[in-house]
């Protein structure tokens, strides 16, 4: 059985504290690698490695750190297959949905090719007589990303691109359940040219977080995971004086009004509800239908295309819908909502539950499920279910459909599907929630516009990727300077003013 590494100071780094976690392939329920759990010490050495290389690196003008993302971009592009058959191998995704989990942290690299322009700082001449200010940005040191199963190629590269392009070295705890795509990484951003020890992959558990969340050489944080988790993070790093962003769950609502194309509408519910089994923080699990017979029309149409839902594992080919859950437990936490939703009176329009896989028996599988009458009342409307289930909540009016988003404790992502260019705006200025799509089902940022949630799915003032991601890993030093001309006055005792 292969056993993985930590990646410290440029190489792989065998674990030295005895504990070890199971790497699952989810289709078949086999353990095929066993994962390092780094202890405190582990963790202190690579922090100690990180801080004795970003020196060099802060000193390093950022044109020339540009240029090693911009090699880091062409070997992702050479390796694409190799990384999206890694990435699947281990959470399930199909292999396109595997390659779109890169490209999307491949375009933050991309973005990061700016820092020389996004790194600039201000000035001014004249303050005052004699006197220029300046502000300039500077990396704040080490810092570390504690990164999720569901994108174990996208959210690390949204982490540690912007963090090293602008000076700073990165210490990455990516999920244990999915770490060799991270471990891929950091080797492709030392053949590109990164310096030993700018980017360390450190694997672990609970351990591993606590020791970020302590350690005094590691100034910020960026995590996402499920609310619980970030807030924990976030109140345990910010009581350690460090800088923290927190990305936490979703329930993201889908409205649809009457006069959307409902072709479209259904389309973009199925990709958006059931891609990757559900296990994205952006996929739309509730939609809102606004009056009775828009909601006919839209069970009718969605009915037969969950039922014709492909489930398989990422070797059956392309056309594969979704795959496996990441794991037995997740698998069974979806099975316990859904089902709680039958118990609680919805009704179970599609049944994904006794979904079996020929040859796949011991894999995490279930086939899609759809719920018609979701109240706010039941679990499977207030939680994140975090699989392959749509609930459908039927409103009376434009304006009780808005009250469900806008009264729910998360506020990641939402969407609106319409032809009415009112309702649209309406619905974008009004609601209080972080990304908005219009006839857009999954609103995800580009990357040089910033993700990032509202209400209990974000915990922070600045977001992931775009300009927000340089104002994170940076900070900013003013400067006073006066070169006297003509005879010294001598000392002035007075508070110096500008006039």
């Amino acid at each position: 059985m292969q056993e993985l590494t930590h990646f410290i100071g440029g190489k792989h780094v065998n674990g030295t504290s005895g504990r070890y976690a199971d790497v699952m392939n989810p289709a078949t329920g086999e353990v095929q690698a066993k994962v390092p759990l780094a202890s405190d010490a582990e963790m202190a050495d690579a922090v100690a490695v990180a801080a004795r290389a970003q020196i060099g690196w802060a000193a390093t003008n950022p044109q020339k750190r540009a240029r090693v993302l911009m090699k880091f971009v062409e070997l992702l592009h050479r390796d694409m297959d190799k990384l999206a058959e890694a990435l699947s191998r281990e959470h399930g995704k199909t292999i396109p949905d595997a390659k779109g989990d890169v490209m999307r942290g491949l375009e933050v690299a991309e973005f990061s090719f700016g820092a020389p322009h996004l790194l600039k700082g201000e000035f001014t001449e004249g303050a005052g007589p004699g006197i220029d200010m300046y502000s300039i940005r500077q990396p704040l040191g080490v810092v570390a990303g504690i990164t999720p199963f569901n994108f174990p190629a996208m959210i690390p590269m949204w982490k540690f691109c912007p963090a090293i392009a602008a000076g700073n070295a990165f210490i990455l705890k990516p999920s244990e359940r999915d770490p060799s795509v991270p471990l891929m990484l950091a080797e492709l951003m030392s053949e590109a040219g990164a310096p030993d020890g700018i980017l360390n992959v450190v694997n672990g558990d609970k351990t591993a977080v606590d020791a970020i969340l302590d350690h005094p050489d590691i100034m910020a944080i960026g995590f996402v995971g499920s609310t619980p988790i970030a807030e924990y993070i976030y109140s345990r790093g910010c009581a350690n004086g460090k800088r923290v962003q927190c990305f936490g769950g979703a329930k993201n609502h889908m409205i649809i009004m009457p006069d959307a194309d409902m072709d479209q509408a259904v389309d973009a519910l199925i990709g958006a509800g059931y891609g990757a089994a559900g296990e994205r923080c952006m996929a739309i699990s509730v939609a809102v239908p606004v009056g009775e017979d828009t909601a006919d029309r839209l069970i009718d149409k969605l009915t037969p295309r969950v039922e014709a839902l492909k489930i398989g594992p990422y070797t059956a080919g392309n056309d594969i819908d979704f795959g496996p859950l990441v794991t037995r437990e997740a698998r069974d936490r979806v099975l316990g909502l859904v089902n709680s939703g039958v118990e609680q009176g919805a009704k179970l329009v599609v049944d994904g539950r006794d979904f079996k896989l020929q040859g796949y028996e011991n894999g995490n599988f279930m086939g899609g499920c759809l719920f018609d009458n979701v109240t706010r009342e039941m679990d499977i409307y207030k939680q994140e279910i975090f699989g392959p289930v749509l609930s459908v909540v039927r409103a009376p009016t434009y304006e009780e459909a808005l009250r469900y988003p806008m009264e729910h404790e998360y506020g990641n992502g939402t969407a609106i599907y319409t032809r009415d260019g009112d309702a649209a705006r309406d619905f974008a200025s009004r609601i209080n929630i972080g990304m908005v799509g219009i006839n857009v089902p999954i609103p995800v940022p580009l990357a040089y516009h910033t993700f990032g949630g509202w209400k209990k799915s974000g915990f922070g003032d600045l977001n992931q990727h775009g300009p927000d991601s340089f104002r994170f890993y940076t900070r900013t030093k003013t400067v006073t300077a006066r070169w006297p001309s003509g005879i010294k006055d001598g000392a002035d005792f007075n508070i110096p003013t500008m006039g």
